[in-house]
């Protein structure tokens, strides 16, 4: 057992940084003391909650003393009424039973102090001589170091007289082992309360927690005299409970669904490179072993990446099953602690879902090697404990306030069940001494407004750092926690996938078997039939992308479950019939149980209880959601609703003038659904997404489309989802659909205006009208459609490109841009056809190679290339290798290549499906080439000219087609301002000239990137998509046999007949890699047989024959 020993501090108002350096000393001396047995915790005033009056408060305070091991005063320039009331307490308990041992300090005047008030004074002189009298002599310190070299000192001395009892450090923890029950006929324990899993013969019965109150599981087990066992076990089974329950699906029989039962095991990839020098550790570890060419960005278990990291940081979208795989790892972990299954170690390591694209590119021989392995976990049940970050955020001082260091650790007690208090001290003793897991959820959910982050961050990283044998997980949204000041220091990033294909069916299984075998309301056939159906609407284009995110799958099988296998069609649509069903259980009769196990109405409905009918509830709370969102001060989560706006939103609706505010308030706070509790007077929609929802449902009926329109061109984060769902609301009227286009996309909006706010506006009402134009199915060419509305649609078409080409959205948005544009007819020619596509001059003469810093590719001049040559402006799209392969009939490729929008780059492709398509395109031009060109890959000294740039360069980039001919261009050459340039563009790296360290996860249109061409004009030369070359690497991952200075008369260096073993060199970059990577002179190798989902290519054409 870990000896406790008090410390209380008192002093006055003026010594708070005094006090502060004191608490902070304490805690800092505690990682010694804790090995030899003994914590020290100091007792403060600010620890003590406001009384009704200030002398109730007082009367705690000397309990307190009373209690404590040490007293400890400061004193300044006064002492107060109570600050010697307490001293005078400590004092007089001191006298009675040699506890607690009195300190006390006195902070000499530097000679620039003001002069003190005669009462302060007076106040001082006065307790001075009390001290006198008593005998009890104080100390004077000048500054804080002196007063903590002193008690420190004075601590030493008192362990060393055995005042303070040193104990030998404890033995390691076990597991508390689940109790033997003996159970009678039926499975009812004897001699005890059965809320355990029970054992009868070959039967294994596991109680139904959620019919039992979990306070009285806890007041039984932390009962007088209970053992630390005791108080463990019931710690456990409290937050087993806790982190099991999902209130917001509840079953319609009103069992509540659990956790356990339908959780699914998630993935996630590493978010960036961790380390400051580029990859982080597991690329590094992969590139260690030479298969870095083999994964873009590794996928990993949510739990591995656990396994692997002390300190993580677990990222998401909203609805992604961050908070969902935190409260399953309490879950098992309590679990198996306590002995009890399912919910233990095992459940929390089963393999992951095997999905079926892995499976087909897997061989049969691999797959009949062994079945799925479960998950890594190689630390043992640790001790949970669990921490809303949110409501440890509300509990701090105001912002500006300093934080106590302490303060999470109070928070953690603070949140304890009373019968539970006592387990507080044991708990710290295990975390401190032998470790446990600290999870902390939602450090986004921080409100940025009360600048409260910073308190919560230096909070959780001095928890982090005394707490050193824990292991941390700490969860939050993406876009918020990658905002550079909102990072913890030391803590690795893993950011969570959407579900695969495997994933969404083992969620599907898993609720369904939990329909039929736990909660018995389907029949195993049933079930199973239902399963299959959601399984195939999940493959529909419409909803696929929904069944990625956790949170709207859940809600579609809810719906399904509840609708008799009906599923709605769209995102809208789910939404709606999502907000119907919360809405129903919050504002629906409640049933109790009478004494004779009939059903009775414990409270009317909510429309009963105003004499409301629904639908001015319901307009009501759309209203309700507009305003808490247009208020919200940050971007992020669900707004705080006052009870006082809620209660006003229903009074409104309400036509009962006899409605009682108090009875209001109570009928509120005990239900959940569409709008729950969440503190004291405050409410909040169970996701931010329903709150987006109601919002639009109102600005689809109020001054639409005008209202809607102003607020998302100027505030477009806040409002962009709000105008999604408000198209989709009324896309049942394509004429309304059309009318909020042509004011989001003006016709005489100025796109180019000097005024930036003008066309910043500009820019995202262009964007936005043809995200509403993509929501509501509308965005494709239809013969049918009225020419007015033609006009509006190339209106957007066109105002994309703009938008692409500017500066004026962030790179996302861009990508986001060229995405639409692919809905809306990519009008690019030189995309979509081969016969189109473009290429850029390169003239002939010396040029820089290679890096200085780089050994494997060291800097020198090459004047080799002395031949004119023409390169694609940009990487071959996908329309593009389609062509290829419908003219071709060509095969080998795989089909992942032709599943991406058809004006990005292609990918997934390997170095003979490149080489390929370019003999294909040589033969097909080959009467209208110049005599004795050719069509080909590049090289890398080639590809790298046409990065950098000769010593010389044509004053403007020269481009040509097919049509324009390829003969020499007369051109007058200049110096070349940055010949041995680091990217395309110049030396410095800017994240808005390529698709790298964007973080956009995918490839992205030729044009996203404008400002990042290279001198000579191409397009996309840093990131996007790694770019297959005709030159060998070699064999072996790190040693290349071609090396530099490069020789272009060495004939095996670009041997097109090399064998499949021999490394290709790739050149460029990609969307996953960092900027490293995309520097001009990197050389990157991958096996020519292989394909992934980031190696493309760009054509050459060039005078001499390549054989």
């Amino acid at each position: 057992m870990l000896t406790h020993q008090k410390i209380f501090l008192a002093s006055s108002q003026e010594l708070e940084d005094d006090r502060r350096a004191f608490e902070i000393y304490v805690g800092r001396e505690n990682e010694k003391w804790v090995s030899q047995g003994v914590f020290l915790k100091v007792v403060l005033w600010e620890d003590f909650l406001d009384a009704m009056s200030r002398t109730r408060l007082q009367d705690e305070y000397k309990r307190a003393i009373r209690e404590c091991d040490l007293f400890v005063m400061l004193v300044a320039n006064k002492v107060g009424r109570y600050t010697a009331e307490e001293f005078a307490t400590a004092f007089g308990h001191f006298q009675a039973t040699n506890r607690p041992f009195l300190f006390t300090y006195f902070k000499e005047r530097t000679d620039g102090s003001a002069a003190l008030a005669p009462e302060d004074e007076r106040s001082v002189r006065e307790f001075r001589e009390k001290l006198d009298e008593l005998g009890h002599f104080p100390t004077r310190y000048a500054n804080t170091e002196g007063l903590l070299l002193h008690f420190g000192g004075q601590l030493d001395k008192l362990a060393a007289a055995g005042f303070v009892e040193l104990r030998p450090d404890p033995p390691a923890r076990a597991a508390v082992p689940a109790q033997k029950i003996k159970v009678g006929r039926r499975g009812v324990a004897i001699g005890r309360d059965n809320f355990g899993s029970v054992s009868t013969g070959d039967t294994h019965i596991h109680d139904h927690r959620d019919q039992r109150d979990q306070r009285t599981i806890v007041h039984l087990a932390a009962r007088t005299g209970a053992s630390a066992a005791d108080l463990r076990r019931a710690y456990l089974d409290w937050l087993s409970r806790r982190a099991n329950e999902l209130p917001l699906l509840a079953a319609d029989s009103g069992r509540p669904v659990q956790l356990a039962s339908v959780y699914t095991a998630l993935l996630t990839r590493h978010a960036r490179d961790e380390t400051p020098g580029g990859r982080g550790q597991a690329s590094a570890r992969l590139a260690a072993r030479g298969e870095g060419e083999q994964h873009a960005a590794p996928r990993q278990s949510a739990l591995e990446a656990l396994d692997d990291e002390r300190l993580l940081v677990l990222m998401g979208g909203p609805g992604s099953g961050k908070t969902t795989f935190l409260n399953f790892v309490a879950l098992c972990m309590a679990g198996e602690l306590l002995g009890q299954q399912p919910t233990d170690l095992r459940l929390l390591r089963q393999p992951l879902p095997v999905d079926d694209g892995e499976e087909a590119r897997s061989s049969s021989a691999s797959r009949k090697k062994k079945a799925p392995e479960p998950q890594r976990w190689r630390h043992g049940a640790l001790l949970p404990v669990r921490v809303l970050l949110r409501d440890f955020a509300a509990s701090l001082p105001p912002p500006g306030v300093r934080v106590a260091d302490g303060a999470l650790w109070t928070f953690i007690v603070g949140q304890l069940p009373t019968p539970l208090a006592r387990y507080a001290d044991e708990l710290q003793r295990e975390l401190l001494a032998d470790g446990g897991l600290i999870l902390l959820d939602g450090l986004d959910e921080v409100p940025d407004a009360l600048q409260r982050r910073e308190q919560v961050k230096r909070a959780v990283q001095d928890f982090a750092a005394l707490h050193s044998r824990c292991r941390f997980l700490v969860t939050s949204r993406t876009y918020a926690y990658q905002r550079q000041d909102w990072k913890l220091d030391g803590f690795a990033e893993r950011e969570l996938l959407p579900f695969t294909r495997g994933q969404i069916e083992r969620f599907i299984d898993t609720w369904y078997a939990h329909l039929a075998q736990d909660l018995c309301r389907l029949t195993e056939s049933d079930a199973s039939g239902r399963a299959a159906l959601l399984k195939r609407a999940t493959q529909r284009p419409e909803l696929r992308e929904l069944a990625e995110r956790p949170l709207l799958l859940t809600l579609m099988a809810r719906l399904q479950s509840k609708g008799g296998g009906s599923l709605p069609e769209n995102r809208e649509e789910l939404y709606a019939q999502s907000v119907d069903m919360l809405l129903d259980e919050w504002e629906g009769l409640k049933l109790r149980r009478g004494a004779d196990g009939q059903p009775v109405v414990a409270e009317p409905s909510l429309g009963e209880w105003l004499n409301a009918p629904r639908n001015k509830i319901r307009k009501q709370l759309d209203k309700l959601a507009y305003h808490a969102h247009l208020q919200q001060p940050r971007l992020t989560g669900t707004a705080d609703i006052r009870q006082s706006a809620l209660i006003d939103a229903l009074y409104a609706a309400s036509s009962d003038p006899a409605v009682r505010l108090k009875r209001l308030e109570e009928y509120l706070r005990d239900r959940a659904g569409l709008l729950s509790p969440q503190g004291e007077g405050l409410y909040q929609f169970p996701h931010r997404s329903f709150q987006e929802y109601l919002a639009a449902c109102h600005l689809a009926r109020f001054d639409y489309p005008d209202t809607l329109s102003k607020l998302a061109r100027s505030d477009p984060n806040r409002w962009r989802e709000v105008t999604l769902l408000a198209a989709a609301h009324v896309k049942a009227s394509p004429a309304a659909i059309w009318e909020l286009v042509d004011v989001l996309c003006a016709e005489y909006d100025a796109l180019d205006d000097a005024n930036a706010r003008q066309a910043g506006e500009a820019h995202w009402g262009s964007l936005l009208a043809a995200q509403v134009l993509h929501e509501t199915g509308l965005a494709a060419f239809n013969p049918d459609l009225q020419a007015r509305h033609e006009r509006r649609r190339l209106r957007v078409r066109d105002r994309q490109l703009v938008v692409l080409a500017g500066a004026r959205l962030p790179a996302r948005e861009r990508a986001l841009a060229g995405d639409l544009l692919a809905q809306l007819g990519d009008p690019r020619h030189h995309l979509r056809e081969v016969d189109a596509m473009r290429f850029v001059f390169v003239p002939r003469g010396r040029f820089w190679m290679g890096d200085a810093d780089d050994e494997r590719a060291p800097l020198h001049e090459n004047d080799t290339l002395d031949d004119d040559y023409w390169i694609g402006e940009s990487p071959v799209t996908v329309a593009q290798f389609r062509q290829f392969v419908e003219a071709s009939s060509y095969t080998a490729h795989p089909s992942e290549a032709l599943q991406d929008l058809d004006n990005r780059p292609v990918a997934w492709l390997s170095w003979h499906d490149a080489l390929a398509f370019c003999r294909w395109l040589d033969a097909r031009w080959r009467a209208r080439l110049p005599a004795g060109w050719a069509v080909t890959l590049p090289s890398e000294a080639e590809w790298e000219k046409a990065a950098r740039g000769g010593v010389e360069i044509p004053g403007s980039v020269i481009r040509a087609t097919l049509d324009d001919g390829f003969a020499p261009r007369q051109h007058a050459l200049q110096a070349n301002p940055q010949a041995r340039r680091t990217y395309p563009w110049g030396e410095a790296w800017d994240a808005e000239r390529a698709n790298a360290e964007q973080d956009i996860g995918q490839t992205t249109t030729p044009g996203c990137f404008s400002l990042g061409r290279s001198p000579l004009g191409c397009e996309d030369m840093a990131g996007n998509v790694w770019e297959w070359t005709r030159s060998l690497w070699g064999k072996d991952w790190d040693k290349p046999e071609f090396g530099y200075p490069y020789d272009p008369s060495d004939v095996q260096r670009e041997n097109l007949d090399a064998p499949d073993e021999v490394r290709r060199v790739v050149r460029g970059g990609s969307w996953g890699n960092p900027r490293d990577s995309a520097r001009c002179a990197v050389r990157h190798r991958f096996f020519p047989v292989g394909w992934l989902d980031y190696s493309g290519f760009r054509v050459l054409l060039r005078r001499s024959p390549v054989s």
